[in-house]
Parts: C-alpha cells; structure tokens; sequence
C-alpha cells in the first residue's frame, strides 16, 4: 500500500499550511501556520484539525473565505514502530516524506489537546533549501491566481 502525503498552502483568514497523510482511508490533518522547515532546531507548532476524505488531497481552488493551491505532494514511509493509527493515539509520529519539495525525516508530536509539533530529523535531507516558490506543484498556480 503507498502511502500518499500533501502539503496545502490554504490562504483564508491567515496564510498557513495543510499537511495531510493518508491514514486508515482518511487525510489526517494538521494546520502549520508558518509551513513546514527543513531546519532540526525549527519547531513548527501544528494544531490537529478534523481529518479529510481522501478526496481532498488535490483540491485546489477557492475554498470557503480563502484559497488552496497543492504546494507539494508525494509519498511516505512510516517510521514510527506499530501501526500509523497506534503512533497517533500515543502523540508520536515519525515519516519519512519523498515529496516534490520536502523529503526525509518528519516528526509529528502532541504537546497537549491538539497542539502538536512538526520537527524536521537531522538527515541527509536537513538543512536543505526549500525552492522560494509559492506555486502548486500540480498546476504552477499561485493562491493569487485563484482569488
């Protein structure tokens, strides 16, 4: 079974990221309003927000009082021991992404309710420079170009 990730950039009331992995059927989701980092010592907070059907995961358009462009997409593996439905429920979550943009090592962990944290792991993919482009990976368009 491959396990498929995307990473929304969802302008509305305030700019922020959507990273979503496909789990059990379902887009598991967490808003990450200042994007993900490549940088370990980056801890990016990520609140949990309610999961998505699977079909959300190459919506693009205006959507509610905003707009949604796929800003990367690929696959993962899980590196968490047991099952992804088990790391969630204990707050921890290791993958390792191979995305268009983002790839290697991310840790996902609940610091309480669901305030979670988005850590890059010090791999050979950390540190390296995200392209300094706003655009979806699927189409070239910007949020711009939908609103």
């Amino acid at each position: 079974m491959t396990n498929r990730f995307v990473v929304q950039r969802h302008d509305a009331t305030s700019l922020h990221f959507d990273v979503r992995l496909e789990i059990d059927g379902v887009l598991v989701s967490w808003a990450v309003p200042k994007g993900p980092s490549t940088d370990p010592a980056q801890r990016r907070l990520a609140r949990r927000v309610d999961d998505h059907a699977l079909d959300h995961i190459d919506v693009e358009g205006r959507l509610g009082s905003g707009t949604v462009i796929v800003w990367d997409t690929g696959t993962y593996d899980l590196r968490t021991e047991g099952t992804a439905a088990d790391a969630l429920a204990n707050g921890h979550l290791t993958v390792v992404l191979h995305g268009e943009k983002l790839s290697g090592g991310y840790a996902f962990i609940r610091t309480g309710g669901d305030d979670w944290l988005l850590i890059k792991t010090r791999d050979e993919d950390a540190g390296a420079a995200l392209p300094d482009d706003d655009r979806s990976v699927l189409t070239g368009r910007t949020n711009d170009d939908y609103a």
